[in-house]
């Protein structure tokens, strides 16, 4: 019995890591509604590493979200996230392409040329501690109407910064 209960706890340790391990993104592939596309749209994340916060019973992976483009101006047309695990990236959501106006500060989704745009509170939250790696994409259409894209990838991580209470 005693030998039974040890491999039932090694099995669940097992697990537990297990599905907190997603990997780390070394040359796959990108995206298929990216991989052809040219990259003209810069993305920056900062920090390009996250460490969470953790304030009463949810995770905070505070990091902003910055776009750019210097050679004209970009109409964006879709924005979005993946996340990598099973050695691949997989969808994670594709955003309402209205709520880029309030997120990022663009008028009607387009991106002057020359000018950043940021999102400043780009939170990762939840109510599990686990890291993991998204790649942030932007796809958007030139004056001459080609299609361009941006895309950075972001590491969040499972270790903890101090905790702390809401006040």
């Amino acid at each position: 019995m005693k030998s039974f209960c040890t491999l039932i706890l090694l099995l669940s340790t097992t697990l537990l890591l297990a599905q907190s391990d997603y990997g780390t993104p070394t040359n796959e592939p990108l995206p298929e509604k990216i991989q052809n596309l040219r990259r003209s749209i810069d993305v920056l994340h900062f920090p390009k590493e996250t460490d969470p916060i953790k304030i009463d019973d949810i995770y905070y992976w505070k990091h902003l979200t910055s776009i750019h483009c210097k050679e004209s101006d970009i109409t964006i047309t879709e924005y979005g996230a993946y996340l990598f695990y099973n050695g691949q990236w997989n969808l994670r959501q594709v955003y309402p392409i209205k709520e880029l106006d309030q997120t990022f500060g663009t008028k009607n989704q387009k991106m002057n040329q020359a000018e950043p745009y940021t999102w400043p509170k780009n939170y990762r939250t939840g109510d599990q501690l686990f890291g993991g790696w998204a790649l942030w994409y932007f796809i958007g259409k030139s004056p001459s109407g080609e299609l361009v894209c941006g895309y950075e990838t972001i590491n969040t991580t499972s270790h903890l910064l101090t905790s702390k209470t809401k006040l």
